[in-house]
């Protein structure tokens, strides 16, 4: 049986008003007659214009292998479909592209080359002409100039953001086979808006970059080989615009119920209430994903959002779509930098530090623009201060995304060429924030709605987040940064949002991009929980009655008080939990505490500044153990200005129940002592300080300069690249036209022949270097020590196998710093210790151990090249547990022994073959009496002032004992001054120790004068 063809999308055409009266009817016959006559030009232009307003159009972005996707999605996609499909590729700007003429030949369906304002057609394919950027508007394709003219270009992201905000809803964007990020930008915006993405999956792309980039982002509704995008497009337009249209929220009378369970459902899965969200953007997010699944109804999508756990994850991130980018609204940014920040920069700051927070942050750009912002107002006005931005989200994917600081290269478009080149490195196909912009923003999840907020904000930047709320929702949103926010602190909306009616509250700065300024308010619309530390209320509702007003009033002025004095008297703070993650902060805590690099932990120990670290672990160890207050009084730590001494305070929460278990950490700073405050001198008594300073400058002018040669060659190297792209564009076409590919034999042949000669050089020198190389790589893998190379910067450069004993390393860690890996090591000190090998070009020693208690020595040296230059370390690690082990048995015995020898009543001696005490029992010294002074390390004969030079001990010890191994019952009477005559009978034996002394003589003494005087005295009785 003949497979049945799916019937083509059809858009009914408007057939024109109804009248009612004869009188109607006539007098619109005579206006048709004369449009006819007179304007029919023109009102055939609109009524095209009309009906290509709704045809669906699908933008497709392509670049290095696109030719052959391009070729497979045409071939399986029908001719009458009604769809306009607009292709975006990289083409060489200078090349006139034979790409129309390729793609005629798997289509029906008409090919042609955008001309500026060209109506789109349903059943029609437009093809972006070179060296051109192409936006839609309406029915019509415009052409513009790329900007900037030369460099990396992105006409595939401008188009599909063209595409989201001219279509919304119904804007449809594929990406296929293509080398870099783009692609990755636009389908954000196309999402962002509630369109649908589909992605060529990367396994079946020649180049897979822009398909993985596009999939990693998790907001594409479909990703399959190119060959299957077809049939499930025209299924999905089928659904959305054809007879199986879903339509939801209106065939339903108990929608609302379902909704309310839909949000329980998620709240479950997710940990978040969507329910104060406004109900169009839930319906038509809700709608999408019903249309993506094929699901009819909502109770039917209710059901399979219970029996699907990953759908709720799906759901979820749907609903957080931003559109967000860099610099969103320029004019806004300018505005803000004017009338803000510009305002900051000029106001001596003193130790104060400016404080940001960005609610709803999502992928991070909006909080980067505006530390960027900042730091550009600082150059540009000299005047260098401390800022602080806090970027929040519930969206834990995003702010991982945007803690990471890699974005796509798709934002060239909205971030300039001498943004981009100040403060991104280049980074393969994206551009990475630069570490000075990435330390001033503290990334964090948290609910705006539900989350005590910052406090103590001198800007609040919320663009677009408001308009995604219910009016209640925002009733409770707009108090909240009123509290947050300075006396003197501002608000930034975005351009659709406003702050109602709370007009008490802020004044207006700037009414066009709104800006707005907090106003002293004495009464407060609603109440907000959590507004304080310990998550109690402080607000209150407004009162009409006099009374109330006063009682207002009263407790404002109170407030204030009170904020004068926690602002200017109170010391630093921050509250952690038991683990010492940081939950609340509390006034300038920026010289006790400092943000590293790499990914925030939160942990108040990784943030600790230089000399607050240790004492700070014990500290918190003993609060946590002891419950009680802990007090360490004079620490010295180092800061940004120097050092400072403080008294750090550990105290336990105990009030209110919900925090009990937190603990307070407070930093109180005190005056320094006089004995500590003299500088450190040399020899000569000169101070060190100014050389040490003039070094540190060259070197960080050095490393200025060598980041911006780094910068510059990584630009050129993207210019390059994305020629390459266009490059290999125009190759895959002119592969298909053999005859215009024809070139000239006998040039190629000569250059050949170059090539030859210089290939066989290379190749020797590749033969040899692969020879060492496979040297290298034998030795590396079939060595046990663990060895690890580091470049002058601490950046790994090569390690062998052996080495992921001690730090969880991979291929991929090649070029990170050795500080951002996590090591098996319980030690803390390697990056210090390298930093002072290549310092001092001496080599460092220090045994480590393990988390799996293994003993190791490490040897840390500084790596010389052939050319004596310095340029890294080198570590090492070599294994010494069993030595530790058999030490520690060995030490053991020897207590073992030494208990056993001290347990015996007889006395004995130890000595070494040269007849000097090694040790002596308890015994030896309460019978002889004499002391472990006048015994240990003395000759034998020595002892007791030459008492024991006994011709019948050295008979002993020098004749008979070293002709056998041992001596029993060797009698010796001698005469004691301190004990009197004495008969003994000595044993002795010889050991081989094995130790550095060598063989050993042990010798007991048994004592029988006593014995013989009662023998005697029962023989006489």
């Amino acid at each position: 049986m003949a497979e049945k063809k799916a019937a083509p999308i059809k858009v009914a055409k408007k057939t024109g008003a109804k009248t009612s009266g004869s009188k109607g009817v006539a007098a619109h016959k005579k206006v048709e007659k004369i449009d006819l006559q007179v304007k029919s030009p023109l009102r055939k232009a609109h009524a095209k214009e009309a009906e290509s307003q709704k045809v669906p159009v699908v933008g497709i972005g392509a670049s290095a292998g696109g030719l052959e996707a391009f070729e497979q999605f045409f071939t399986n996609m029908p001719a009458d479909t009604g769809i306009a499909f607009v292709l975006i590729q990289h083409l060489d700007p200078k090349h006139k592209s034979i790409l129309t003429d390729l793609l005629q030949r798997y289509t029906r369906m008409k090919v042609a080359e955008v001309e500026d304002g060209m109506v789109l057609e349903p059943n029609s394919v437009y093809v972006i002409p070179p060296n051109r950027y192409m936006a839609i508007f309406g029915p019509k394709l415009h052409l513009m100039e790329p900007s900037p003219p030369a460099g990396l270009r992105t006409p595939i992201d401008f188009f599909f953001r063209s595409l989201a905000e001219d279509r919304k809803e119904e804007a449809i964007c594929i990406v296929l086979s293509g080398t870099g990020t783009e692609g990755t930008q636009g389908l954000r915006a196309i999402k962002g808006e509630g369109g649908m993405g589909m992605v060529q999956a990367p396994e079946s792309a020649k180049y897979d970059g822009m398909p993985k980039s596009a999939a990693a982002t998790g907001l594409a509704d479909y990703i399959l080989p190119v060959e299957r995008l077809p049939e499930q497009l025209i299924a999905y337009l089928r659904r959305t615009m054809g007879k199986e249209h879903i339509t939801p929220t209106t065939t339903i009378a108990n929608a609302d119920d379902l909704m309310e369970k839909i949000f329980i459902v998620l709240r479950s899965k997710t940990g978040h209430n969507f329910s104060g969200y406004k109900p169009s953007t839930i319906i038509r997010r809700l709608e999408r994903r019903m249309v993506i699944n094929e699901i009819p109804d909502l109770t039917t999508y209710l059901r399979y959002l219970q029996e699907v756990p990953e759908e709720s994850v799906t759901l979820f991130n749907e609903l957080l779509i931003g559109v967000t980018n860099f610099f969103r609204d320029p004019e806004s940014y300018e505005a803000l930098k004017r009338s803000v920040i510009s305002e900051f920069c000029k106001t001596d700051r003193g130790d104060r530090n400016v404080r940001v927070w960005v609610p709803g942050c999502s992928t991070g750009e909006e909080a980067y623009s505006i530390a960027i912002m900042f730091l550009e107002c600082m150059e540009e006005l000299n005047n260098h201060f401390n800022f602080q931005v806090f970027a929040t989200d519930i969206d834990n994917k995003a702010i991982a995304f945007a803690r990471a600081g890699l974005y796509p290269q798709g934002i060239s478009v909205h971030v300039s060429q001498d943004i981009l080149r100040r403060y991104f490195h280049r980074e393969d196909a994206s551009f990475r924030v630069k570490k000075t912009v990435r330390e001033s923003i503290l990334f964090a999840s948290q609910n705006v709605i539900s989350d005590p907020p910052f406090s103590k904000v001198d800007l609040i930047s919320c663009r677009n987040l408001l308009i995604y709320l219910s009016g209640e929702v925002q009733k409770k949103v707009i108090p909240l940064f009123h509290y947050a926010l300075n006396q003197d602190g501002f608000l930034f909306l975005g351009s659709s949002e406003t702050i109602g009616g709370f007009t008490d509250l802020f004044s207006v700065v700037d009414r066009k991009w709104k800006i707005y300024k907090r106003s002293e308010s004495t009464l407060f619309r609603a109440g907000v929980k959590g507004m304080d530390m310990f998550g109690e209320a402080r607000m209150f509702a407004g009162a009409r009655e006099p009374d109330r007003a006063l009682m207002s009033n009263r407790m404002s002025y109170r407030e204030a008080t009170e904020r004068i004095l926690l602002d200017n008297y109170s010391p630093a703070a921050v509250v952690i939990n038991e683990k010492g993650e940081i939950l609340y902060v509390h006034g300038r805590t920026g010289k006790y505490l400092e943000i590293i690099s790499g990914e925030f932990s939160g942990n108040i120990v990784g943030l600790a500044r230089e000399g607050l670290k240790p004492e700070l672990v014990a500290a918190t160890r003993k609060a946590v153990t002891e419950k009680k207050d802990v007090l360490l009084k004079g620490l010295r730590i180092r800061t940004d200005s120097g050092q400072q001494f403080i008294n750090l305070v550990i105290k336990p929460i105990a009030e209110p129940q919900s925090m009990k278990g937190l603990f307070v950490v407070l930093f109180e700073d005190i005056e320094p002592q006089k004995e500590r405050v003299s500088s450190k001198k040399k020899p000569d008594g000169t101070p060190e300080e100014p050389r040490i300073q003039e070094l540190e400058n060259e070197l960080q002018s050095t490393r200025e300069y060598l980041q911006a040669s780094i910068e510059e060659l990584e630009t050129s190297n993207e210019e390059l690249k994305s020629l390459n792209e266009e490059l290999q564009s125009s190759n895959e076409e002119l592969q298909s036209s053999n005859e215009e590919l024809e070139t000239s034999r006998e040039e190629l042949q000569s250059v050949n022949e170059e090539l030859t000669t210089v290939n066989t050089e290379l190749e020797q020198t590749i033969n040899e270097l692969s020879k060492k190389s496979s040297d290298i790589a034998n030795l590396f893998s079939s060595t046990e020590i663990g060895i690890i190379f580091l470049d002058s910067n601490l950046n790994i450069d090569r390690f062998t196998p052996a080495m992921t004993r001690f730090i969880n390393l991979i291929p991929g860690d090649v070029g990170r710093p050795v500080s951002h890996i996590a090591s098996n090591m319980r030690y803390e000190n390697l990056e210090q210790d390298a930093r002072e090998v290549l310092a001092t070009l001496n080599m460092k020693e220090v045994e480590v151990w393990t988390k799996k208690d293994q003993c190791y020595v490490m040897k840390i040296r500084p790596y010389r090249t052939i050319d004596n230059v310095i340029d890294g370390v080198v570590v090492t690690f070599m294994d010494i547990t069993e030595h530790k082990r058999m030490d520690e048995r060995l030490t053991h015995a020897l207590r073992y022994s030494e208990g056993i020898v001290n347990t015996v009543r007889e006395p004995m001696l130890a000595l070494t073959s040269d007849l000097r005490v090694k040790t002596a029992n308890r015994s030896f010294y309460r019978f002889f009496k004499t002391t472990k002074e006048q015994t240990e390390g003395k000759l034998i004969y020595d002892l007791g002032n030459r008492e024991w030079d006994i011709p019948k001990l050295r008979e002993l010890l020098e004749k008979i004992l070293p002709e056998s191994l041992e001596m029993d019952d060797f009698k010796v009477v001698h005469e004691f001054s301190s004990i009197g005559k004495r008969t003994m009978i000595l044993n002795a034996r010889r050991l081989e120790t094995g130790l550095d002394f060598g063989e050993m003589i042990l010798l007991a003494i048994e004592d029988i004068s006593e014995k013989q005087a009662k023998m005697t005295e029962v023989s006489h009785g």
